[in-house]
């Protein structure tokens, strides 16, 4: 489900993309380093946007270090990570979400190695259901809620892709202190855009292996293609409203460019494909 909130590389700067991979860097060590190889098998774009926004928006409480680091994977290249509380915040929360999302591959799939990625992760996900109660319920009752939902075959797109956001908008909230109706805004937004385009990218899957998809009737209707564009620009509107009201100026251009630019990378990319799919068909009549 997740992996859509990320850069549009092109539009970087070349010292603002060290800055994002430095921190992608920072959460893959960290990850590592807490949970093991398995921890950076987690690692994702959205919760280095997370870890990003968290430094930004709390640079003068929590400082951490930042040091020079060759990867294994690029040995000729040597890069800066940066390690702080916002980075290992977003570790742990990286670990609850690579939890919840392999069971629902489980569920939906029977994926054995989602069910071994499960029953290696839920020793740390206990542990860290102790640290983090309040966000550890958001991510568990998103769960039963959504399952809950899909199985009544509720249709309503806005209720569905809410329950995302509830969650979303609750693991960004890390201190639940002045700026948590904020970064409850930010998130709850975002995670309606990410439930949203994930029914869009697996529309197609679903339909041939017979899974809910909430997109599915309206698929066949006329305009679905620019009623689903609409629907994504009016969550990232009311996402960005949000974040321009958090008192950023660190990274802020980083920032920017992930909620204005990257986030429609992915978009882009799979309507692109779905348009030569339909052009490929037009021609073989």
């Amino acid at each position: 489900m997740f992996g859509y909130v990320i850069v549009n590389e092109p539009e970087l700067k070349i010292k603002e993309y060290r800055k994002y991979k430095g921190v992608y860097c920072g959460l893959c060590q960290t990850l590592k380093r807490k949970y093991g190889p398995l921890g950076q098998l987690c690692l994702n774009n959205d919760m280095t946007f997370a870890a990003l926004l968290l430094m930004g928006l709390y640079e003068d409480e929590e400082a951490g270090t930042e040091r020079d680091y060759r990867c294994r994977l690029h040995p000729t290249k040597k890069g800066r990570i940066y390690e702080n509380p916002c980075v290992e915040y977003a570790a742990d929360m990286t670990i609850f979400l690579s939890y919840y999302l392999a069971r629902d591959h489980w569920t939906d799939d029977r994926n054995p190695a989602a069910l071994a990625q499960m029953k290696l992760l839920r020793r740390s996900v206990g542990k860290l259901s102790r640290i983090y109660p309040r966000q550890f319920k958001a991510v568990r009752n998103y769960v039963r809620r959504l399952d809950r939902a899909e199985k009544s075959g509720e249709m309503d797109l806005d209720a569905l892709a809410g329950l995302t956001g509830i969650m979303f908008g609750e693991l960004l909230n890390w201190k639940d202190d002045i700026w948590a109706e904020m970064l409850r805004g930010v998130g709850f937004y975002l995670g309606k855009f990410i439930y949203l385009m994930d029914a869009y990218e697996d529309l197609e899957k679903d339909i041939r292996k017979k899974r809910f998809n909430p997109l599915i009737e309206r698929s066949r209707q006329d305009g679905f293609e620019e009623r689903v564009f609409d629907m994504l620009d009016l969550m990232m509107a009311d996402c960005a409203r949000c974040f321009e009201q958090l008192p950023i100026t660190s990274d802020i251009e980083i920032l920017r460019n992930i909620l204005y630019a990257g986030v429609w990378s992915k978009y882009m990319n799979v309507r692109n494909e779905r348009n030569k799919s339909e052009e490929v068909k037009d021609e073989s009549l």
